[in-house]
């Protein structure tokens, strides 16, 4: 996803942040300790301690999920966004060719028929 909220613009000093939703129970560090930074509240940003570049995310209310910053990964050729957020807050030239539009966030109840829907539609990445 493309997320156009100020706080994204703010911690990427960009239009917006793009991350992959992973599924909690398929996410794990495998070496080093991040640190929380960006913004903080009830929404954990995770930064490398190193470089100080933003890693991930635990959205606040949202444990099903991590949102995994997709230029982090070392092949992120293959990632284009498939919805974007927060577009009333998004800068007016700042364009994505995500399917998906949302002035702020999908409904809860929409979450499912849009992963089925991505799922369906979108090639894998291949490692």
């Amino acid at each position: 996803m493309a997320c156009h909220c100020t706080g994204c613009q703010r911690m990427t000093a960009s239009a917006f942040s793009l991350s992959v939703a992973i599924p909690s129970v398929g996410f794990s560090i495998l070496k080093g300790q991040p640190t929380i930074g960006g913004l903080h509240g009830a929404t954990r940003h995770y930064f490398c301690p190193h470089c100080m570049s933003w890693i991930f995310t635990r959205p606040e209310g949202m444990d099903e999920f991590v949102n995994l910053h997709a230029t982090m990964l070392d092949n992120a050729s293959w990632f284009t966004p498939f919805i974007e957020t927060w577009t009333r807050e998004k800068l007016l030239w700042a364009t994505t060719s995500a399917v998906h539009s949302f002035e702020t966030l999908p409904k809860e109840e929409d979450y499912a028929s849009l992963i089925e829907e991505y799922a369906k539609q979108t090639s894998k990445p291949t490692l």
